[in-house]
This record gives C-alpha cells, structure tokens and sequence, in this order.
C-alpha cells in the first residue's frame, strides 16, 4: 500500500490504518469462493489458489542472491561498496530462519548518488510487486511528518501502522526516505520494533526489514573518497571500514538529521550504515546510456557527452565530483 501525496502526515497515516482495517475482511470473501473452487478441483491448496488472485506475504521465500547481486551490478553506477554490503547484508539475513532481529540498513550519501535507487532494487528482489507490494511501505518524512508539534501524534501512528503490518506480513519492508529532514525523536518509537526481543504483544518483527535513505554523512563520504583520489588510490579501495564508524557518529551527532541523539544508534540496532560514493564524469555518462536504454532509444555517444558536460562539478579546482549525481539526468536528456 503507498501513501498517498496528496495526503497530510497524520491524515495519510490515519487513513493507511483503516484501509488495513478493511483489507483484513476482504479474503474471509474471498475465502469463500476459493474455498468452493478447491474443493471442485482437489488439486490446488487453499493458499495456493488463494495467492493466483491476491497478492500474498511469502516470508519464507528465498533470497534470489544471484539476481540482487546482478541487478545492483548492471543498474547501481559507481558504487562497490553499496553493492557487496547490501548482498551479503540481505543475502545472510533472508538465509537466516531464525533472525535475533529486524535487517536495519541505513544508507548515506549525497542526493543522485543511488540510495532511492537502491530500495526500490531491494523492494523488487524481496517482493514481486516493488514498491507497489502492500508489503512494501514508503514514507517519505516531509511528507507524512511534517510539523514538529505533532512528534507524538506520529509516533503513536507509526507505531500502530508497522505493528498492523507486520501481524499481516512477518517479512514486511519500511522505507524511510529523507531522514535527514526527520524531526529528531520521531524515529525512535520503532526502537522497540528493532531490538533483540522475541515478540512484543504477540507479535514478531524479526523478519522485517527497515531501510533508511539519508543525505547526512555525505559530507564525510566525499571527504574520504577525496582523500583517496588526491592520495593516487583507487575509489575501488574504498572499505567499510573506511567509513562506517565515522558516518554512524556523525549521523549521531548531526542536529540536522533524524538519527540525531537516537536510541537506534546508541543501542546499536542499525546493522549497517552504508555509505554511498560521490559520482565521477564517467558515472553520470553511465547513468546517460542506461536512461537512454530504458527509454527504447539506441545509444547515441554524443549526447551522451553533452548531456554529461552540462552536470555542474566539484570541488571548484579539480571537478571530480557531480553535485547532483545523476539526479537530473532524465529530465536534461528529455531536451534531445
């Protein structure tokens, strides 16, 4: 189920409960008529049958490790680290039947660099539906929680919407988009939701999993690949390490971002923070080609070039870096 645009924080939220609140009468409906039909072919189970009409939650289903992996490798530009971290990340944990907690990645980095990308990528992989799954929930945070006087209002909703969805789907998803415009505080009532407890009023989130997408921290990441290039070394050389303990206390200590001072991060309940790299020249012309692609056009290297020289650059001296990644790519190619 998507939230809708049009829709306040607390409007949206309230709405999104209710709709739950109906989808859960519709199957015994439902029911009735592939109950009947089971019965007259004999060969097709309930749920089986169930499922060729509606979409259902299959948390059990196995990772296709193979396919994540090739689909962030021919579609994610620029981005090794992101890639390997995110494989193994879902990879160990959709293998895992027993998981002590909920998968929690949250991923950094400056806008046009992937992140949305990515999740939406992660969505597919986890659910056949995308981000259109009714297992798949997006908010987007100056969108559904806009006011800082309404901090209470919607931790008590998000708390009861994940709660809902989870009961439906064990392996549900959460996305958070925006975190760095997050109200500081308002994130931490799914603290609860991401800690090592078995269940919480009966109900297990073990097998969900949360995806936060952030600019904050970007700032490190495009100093440490900075360091690189000016050292002579290769972005390619660019550890977890490098980055990861630096971008969690930054993120920590950022007034500016949602994960400012929060229990998440001072429990450790995020499992990774993921950074994304600033895009180079030659990303932003990878971005070009596989818009142009997916547009049905044949590749045409010149404007690809020029769609390319027309992206602004830095730092001011060396022009390394794309300040918006390959964020405005597609509306720069609509003018060929």
């Amino acid at each position: 189920m998507r939230l809708d645009p049009r829709l306040g924080g607390a409007a949206a939220l309230r709405l999104l409960l209710a709709a739950h609140v109906v989808a859960a009468f519709e199957p015994i409906t439902v029911g009735i008529a592939i109950g009947a039909a089971s019965v007259l072919t004999g060969y097709l189970s309930y749920k089986d049958l169930y499922c060729r009409f509606a979409e259902c939650c299959r948390s059990e289903r196995p990772l296709n490790a193979s396919a994540l992996k090739q689909d962030l490798e021919e579609k994610l530009f620029g981005q090794h680290l992101a890639t390997e971290v995110i494989v193994k990340a879902l990879t160990g944990f959709k293998n895992n039947k027993n998981p002590k907690k909920p998968l929690t990645l949250s991923l950094h980095g400056w806008a046009g660099t992937g992140k949305n990308f990515v999740s939406q990528i992660v969505a597919e992989n986890l659910h056949p539906k995308g981000l259109k799954s009714n297992f798949v929930h997006l908010f987007v945070s100056t969108l559904h929680f806009p006011h800082e006087q309404h901090i209470k209002l919607y931790q008590d909703q998000l708390q009861r919407w994940i709660r809902g969805n989870v009961s439906a789907c064990a392996g549900s998803v959460f996305i958070f988009d925006e975190m760095d415009k997050l109200h500081p505080g308002v994130i931490d009532a799914i603290k609860p939701f991401l800690d090592y407890y078995e269940q919480i009023d009966g109900v297990s989130y073990r097998k969900a999993i949360f995806i936060f997408l952030s600019n904050a921290g970007g700032d490190l990441i495009t100093k440490t690949a900075l360091d690189f290039w000016r050292a002579g070394r290769k972005r390619e050389d660019i550890q977890l390490k490098d980055l990861e303990a630096v971008l969690s206390v930054g993120v920590f200590n950022n007034k500016h971002s949602g994960l400012w001072h929060s229990g998440l991060i001072d429990r450790n309940l995020i499992d990774y923070f993921i950074p994304f790299l600033p895009l180079e020249y030659r990303h932003v012309k990878m971005c070009v080609r596989a818009e142009m692609k997916a547009r049905g056009s044949a590749v045409d290297e010149d404007v690809v070039t020029r769609v390319a020289e027309e992206m602004t650059f830095f730092p001011k001296d060396e022009k390394i870096y794309s300040d918006k990644g390959c964020k405005t790519v597609q509306s720069r190619l609509d003018f060929y």
